[in-house]
């Protein structure tokens, strides 16, 4: 009878927690992570996504960035989708596990070397981003920093060579590999080893009910969301590299079965452990449907079937770069 009645009061509060919790979060206008309604905000839809699995309704509203933290603290909304940890932050909010990590890429023009550079290695030389990233000022006080009010207009100075370098966020990177490859590989050399990182998390003020089990649940989420390849699709890539057995070594994880006729190149790594792109050999690890398969060879041949890249998502237009 006793153990009956525990069964019955770990249901009900189950239940009451799974049916009856709403988070109001917050977040700032900074595409493509987070943005308006309609707009695309991949770090908006992978938490959403998370916390909808756990029955977790939320509304969201977009401000700046210093009124996102106000209102948190304020109480006005319960967190925030997306936002960097520092030692200040963590004394007021619960913070998630890391569920992806922004990275800047060195770009350069094509013949130019930028492939294991540093910014120790950057001494004297014109290097792009885009104005008010919050990056923090370069560690190499001799690098010139040109601010552009985009990528588009930075891809511009470094093509006009008005700039001999750009930063750009890999995930950026990634979307000219997929619909841009011809003009990549005519203009442009990429880097193989981020400049900066950081890593982007789910927060909630410390005061919210239940906000440490929220936080555990959602942890787990993303993780399920890796392995059954939903995560993929949100970003909308085909590969990602990450830990996906938990054994600290890296797998490329597939999203659906056509992991196409060539090994990857550049996958994307939503973790800082291992450089984002490495370079992928046969000794690499594919996590394909559940299975994982030491090395490209060993992948059966029922999944090495083309990939079409497909048109351009309409609402990812402002992600392609004009060349």
């Amino acid at each position: 009878m006793k153990n009956n009645l525990i069964f019955i009061f770990l249901l009900i509060s189950f239940n009451s927690f799974a049916q009856t919790t709403e988070l109001k979060l917050g977040s700032d206008v900074w595409p493509p992570f987070t943005n308006v309604e309609g707009e695309k905000s991949f770090a908006i839809d992978l938490v959403k996504e998370a916390l909808s699995r756990i029955n977790i309704s939320v509304s969201s509203e977009i401000v700046s960035i210093n009124d996102v933290i106000a209102a948190i603290d304020n109480g006005d909304i319960d967190g925030t989708s997306a936002l960097w940890k520092n030692d200040e932050r963590e004394k007021k909010y619960v913070f998630s596990k890391p569920y992806l990590h922004n990275q800047l890429i060195l770009v350069g023009r094509k013949g130019s070397v930028v492939k294991g550079l540093s910014e120790g290695d950057l001494d004297g030389k014109r290097v792009g981003i885009v104005e008010n990233y919050a990056y923090g000022a370069p560690e190499n006080s001799n690098v010139i920093v040109v601010e552009g009010k985009s990528d588009q207009k930075n891809l511009e100075r470094l093509l006009s060579e008005q700039i001999d370098y750009m930063l750009v966020d890999d995930l950026l990177i990634q979307y000219m590999l997929k619909y841009q490859i011809n003009d990549v590989t005519e203009h442009l050399e990429i880097g193989n080893t981020p400049l900066r990182v950081k890593s982007l998390h789910f927060v909630l003020r410390k005061d919210i009910k239940d906000c440490e089990q929220i936080m555990s649940r959602f942890n787990e989420e993303i993780t399920k969301m890796i392995a059954d390849g939903s995560y993929n699709a949100i970003l909308e890539l085909n590969w990602i590299s990450s830990d996906i057995d938990g054994d600290g070594k890296m797998e490329l994880v597939l999203q659906g079965d056509h992991a196409g006729t060539n090994q990857p190149i550049h996958p994307y790594n939503i973790s800082a452990e291992e450089s984002n792109n490495q370079t992928v050999n046969n000794s690499y690890r594919y996590y394909i449907d559940g299975q994982i398969y030491e090395g490209w060879e060993n992948i059966p041949d029922r999944y090495k079937i083309k990939v079409s890249p497909g048109q351009v998502n309409p609402n990812n237009i402002g992600l392609i770069f004009s060349f």
